[in-house]
């Protein structure tokens, strides 16, 4: 499958269907429906094609809302539907990276080639296949605000490709029941010089930075643990399981089998020019750190509110370091694994095969908003570009409607 370069539970949360007995929340519920209904038919219009669904799920000082679209060929969505969140999880692998700087288990501009505070162990390994370009120079922080110069081997073939692919996608087609690993990922680029530049001198977003942030994350956790611990096995222990702070749902596969999304889930599904094809079952290791998150869209409005009021694992002036900590070579709105979409809010937005995501909060308001289309259509970049684009006219609209 191809893919084109992406522009850049136990806990339930009751929603509210304009039962009130104010007439103000009932036009509410009334008006998002409608804004849901007109955004997914305007998309349809553009497209000239059926798109399966369109959902968006808000919190706000007015009241929990859920409006969602239904196409011909689409199934049901509602707020406790599963589906593959994507990118938004380097949000998540961020929040993992600012609980252990809180926790004193790292320091954010320590080079990645420093010890572990505390240990003689590097953060990453110390071995020739992983001396890739500029490493010596790069920062834990540098990854974050995707400032490091590490060129991205899963999504852009500028620089490097295999019969005109990724590597990424070579593999996922070729051999797609390969167990990926940050390890083949770096022996790439240090096998074909790959990079974007040196650290702080160039803004280019990069999977395979945050592919090395989960290394960093599995090798610290594995020293403080005193046992071989997994990028998967601290986000459970500390970010989203059962002993977590704020526990979710949320899960984080890491093996080339785990394919299998949990029940209800939604399908995702892409139109080609000559063909269409319903994607969910996913080898989700070529991922890890960077996309592999699963989840619903109540878990993640629960995630994203307490974690930027300071209510999750991150104190809130951790919570306010990743929305503004922004590196020198960033131009937009992007800090640490966390993007500010304006007149949105902050957080991330998210595109795997088949599914376009938005997870977004915004303090000034009290406004969380998420987005779901389980939708791409490639039969041209335009097409694509405007499935995206949906996930932002959403956003603001529902917010619009809001008063906000």
């Amino acid at each position: 499958m191809k893919k084109l370069k992406l522009l850049s539970l136990s806990l339930f949360l009751p929603f509210i269907f304009g039962c009130s007995d104010n007439e103000t929340e009932k036009d509410y519920q009334v008006e998002v429906d409608a804004a849901v209904k007109n955004i997914h038919a305007n998309l349809q219009r553009d497209l000239n094609t059926d798109v399966p669904s369109l959902s968006v799920y808000v919190v706000s000082p007015k009241g929990t809302y859920f409006g969602t679209v239904k196409g011909t060929n689409g199934s049901a969505v509602t707020p406790n539907t599963y589906f593959r969140f994507a990118s938004n999880t380097k949000n998540f692998t961020s929040t993992a990276i600012l609980k252990m700087m809180q926790d004193g288990w790292l320091k954010l501009d320590d080079k990645i080639t420093a010890n572990i505070p505390g240990t003689t162990v590097p953060y990453t390994p110390d071995v020739a296949d992983w001396d890739f370009p500029n490493k010596n120079q790069i920062t834990i922080r540098q990854i974050l605000q995707h400032n490091a110069g590490i060129y991205d081997v899963t999504n852009d073939d500028s620089q490097y490709s295999i019969n005109g692919e990724t590597y990424g996608d070579y593999m996922l087609q070729n051999f797609p029941d390969h167990q990926f690993t940050t390890s083949e990922y770096v022996k790439v680029l240090k096998d074909h010089n790959l990079t974007y530049g040196a650290p702080n001198t160039v803004y280019h977003y990069s999977n395979t930075g945050y592919s090395i942030l989960s290394e960093i994350i599995a090798r610290i956790y594995s020293e403080k643990a005193g046992a071989t611990k997994t990028y998967g096995n601290y986000m459970y222990d500390q970010i989203v399981g059962p002993g977590s702070k704020r526990p979710l749902g949320i899960k984080f596969p890491e093996l080339a089998t785990d394919k299998q999304l949990p029940s209800p889930y939604v399908k995702g599904f892409i139109k080609y020019a000559n063909h269409n094809e319903i994607t969910d079952q996913k080898n989700a290791s070529a991922h890890t750190g960077e996309g592999n998150g699963v989840g619903t869209m109540v878990m993640l409005t629960d995630y994203i509110r307490t974690l930027m009021k300071g209510q999750n694992v991150l104190y809130a002036s951790s919570a306010e370091l990743m929305r503004t900590s922004k590196g020198p070579a960033t131009t937009s709105g992007y800090a640490l694994g966390c993007a500010n979409f304006a007149g949105i809010g902050y957080g991330h937005n998210g595109a795997t095969e088949g599914y376009l995501s938005l997870m977004t909060y915004d303090p000034a308001t009290d406004v969380s908003v998420i987005v779901l289309l389980p939708y791409w259509d490639l039969s041209s970049t335009a097409n694509f570009t405007k499935c995206l684009n949906t996930l932002n006219v959403t956003g603001l609209e529902i917010k619009k409607v809001l008063g906000y």
